[in-house]
């Protein structure tokens, strides 16, 4: 697949493993595994952290394939689901991060190019998440009130 903001393919990235049935080496119930998401996720862990915690501490290499249904679902279920989507603040973390370089590097074009294609990424995403009902309809993206929330 292309990337997003030139021309060029993106070269590496893992591939998930084929097998759609329950390996046999997993000891593990549906139902420990999702109150081991539920303890990870109360101890402050992201979705995609409790996944790499569940595959490299207990050895289990897919959720979805032990308990039917995602780590994002199961922490909906229990109502530990942050109030903005993960990927959605690792952007504006990125984009604060740009802006305090920009403040003590004012010629960097590339990091002003940078910031642009950063922000209207997270428009997109807004644009998305408005649309399926993730996040409410007056949210708004504000580069200054964001520095708050995300440091």
């Amino acid at each position: 697949m292309a990337r997003m903001h030139s021309r060029d393919k993106g070269k590496s990235g893992s591939t998930r493993p084929s097998k759609l049935a329950k390996p046999s080496w997993i000891r593990y119930k549906p139902k420990e595994v999702e109150l081991l998401v539920v303890k990870l996720a109360k101890e402050g862990l992201a979705p995609s952290m409790i996944g790499i915690t569940l595959r490299d501490v207990y050895g289990i290499p897919d959720t979805k394939l032990i308990a039917g249904k995602s780590i994002t679902k199961i922490m909906e279920e229990k109502k530990l689901l942050p109030a903005i989507p993960e990927d959605l603040i690792a952007l504006m973390k990125k984009s604060v991060n740009i802006r305090k370089h920009l403040e003590e590097n004012k010629q960097d074009q590339t990091a002003k190019r940078g910031l642009q294609l950063t922000e209207s990424k997270i428009k997109r995403l807004v644009k998305y998440y408005k649309s399926i009902g993730k996040l409410p309809h007056d949210w708004k993206y504000d580069a200054k009130s964001i520095r708050l929330y995300v440091e």
